[in-house]
């Protein structure tokens, strides 16, 4: 599966069909049309740090044995699930495959802290105005 400029060993994809909840009538009780699509990230063939970057995107839908599972059960037929699912994957590896920006450390302006220091010193001043007068 072709990803963004990556490629997704198709070994590593597994969809399940299971029973979906919402919508779908009494068809719902029938058929199998949620998809459950697990991704095993060790055999993905993906780079080392696209595949840290999407461990850390995955969150909660990552299992303790490395596998990304998405749940797809949005729609009523199994082909615009199985769709929804490849889609979503597809989204999240593509997000992993860029490169965080580096932070650039910048120094606040003099005018900003010339701000903050007029700020401070209007502050003082009122709670000083505040306190108990001496006679």
């Amino acid at each position: 599966m072709l990803v963004g400029n990556l490629t997704l060993n198709d070994q590593a994809i597994e969809e399940r069909f299971v029973r979906a909840s919402g919508p779908g009538g009494q068809n719902v009780n029938k058929v199998a049309t949620a998809v459950q699509l697990r991704l095993n990230l060790s055999e993905s063939g993906l780079p080392l740090d696209v595949r840290q970057r999407l461990e850390r995107l995955a969150g909660s839908r990552l299992t303790q044995e490395g596998v990304l599972i998405i749940d797809a059960q949005r729609f009523r037929t199994l082909e615009q699930n199985r769709e929804d699912a490849r889609n979503r994957l597809t989204e999240l590896v593509e997000r992993a495959a860029k490169p965080p920006r580096k932070r650039r450390p910048t120094r606040p302006t003099l005018a900003s802290r010339q701000r903050r220091l007029d700020k401070k010193r209007h502050t003082a001043e009122k709670k000083q105005l505040r306190r108990r007068v001496n006679s």
